[in-house]
């Protein structure tokens, strides 16, 4: 029955606008559905980066910060390739799985394999306050060659970053080569990074 005044093709058109919500939530519902049941690991959510080069991000270092010879730790310049295979790990002292997945940084950090092939470890650290990410590699160690502050997260949005930990493999080229959305595991460095890297498997 329609409201007087009102005609049967805008009732029709009231009705559809309103089940729209219903429509949308029930299709997501679907699609996430169909993820959990298909295995699919929503860790390795695909990036539309990967084959493209590394959006070019130049940032401060973090004040303070030290490397094992006393010298500054410098900041993030990201340009182009520069010959050498680079990991930048999107991390922050207030990310739970960024503690987790910190002691496998500092493994890859001492590989002298992964040296051999010049790998550079660079850190992203987001939307922190320079004190506790000082504080959080001086507690739990520091794997990184270079590390760039952004406090603001403006950096990350080029790189297509929902959130951290994030890590990107850049080849030699500036190409990014894989993406781990999610923390490091030894199965994401395992089947992931070393095959992207072209290192031998382990």
């Amino acid at each position: 029955m329609t409201a007087p005044g009102e005609t049967a093709p805008s009732r029709r058109r009231r009705v559809s606008v309103a089940l729209l919500p219903l429509v949308v939530f029930t299709a997501l519902a679907g699609l996430f559905l169909y993820q959990l049941r298909s295995g699919h690991d929503p860790q390795s959510l695909p990036s539309v980066l990967i084959g493209r080069a590394a959006p070019e991000t130049v940032l401060p270092p973090l004040e303070g910060l030290r490397a094992a010879d006393g010298s500054a730790v410098p900041g993030l310049a990201i340009r182009g390739g520069d010959g050498r295979p680079r990991l930048v790990n999107v991390f922050a002292s207030w990310c739970g799985p960024c503690r987790e997945e910190h002691p496998l940084l500092l493994a890859l950090a001492r590989d002298p394999q992964l040296r051999a092939l010049g790998l550079r470890i660079e850190g992203l650290n987001y939307k922190d306050a320079p004190d506790n990410a000082l504080g959080f590699l001086g507690d739990l160690g520091n794997p990184y060659d270079a590390v760039g502050t952004d406090q603001a997260g403006r950096s990350t949005i080029d790189w297509g970053v929902y959130g951290v930990p994030e890590t990107f493999l850049v080849g030699a080229d500036g190409t990014i080569l894989w993406k781990q959305t999610g923390p490091l595991t030894p199965d994401a460095v395992r089947r992931g990074l070393l095959p992207a890297l072209g290192a031998p498997a382990r």
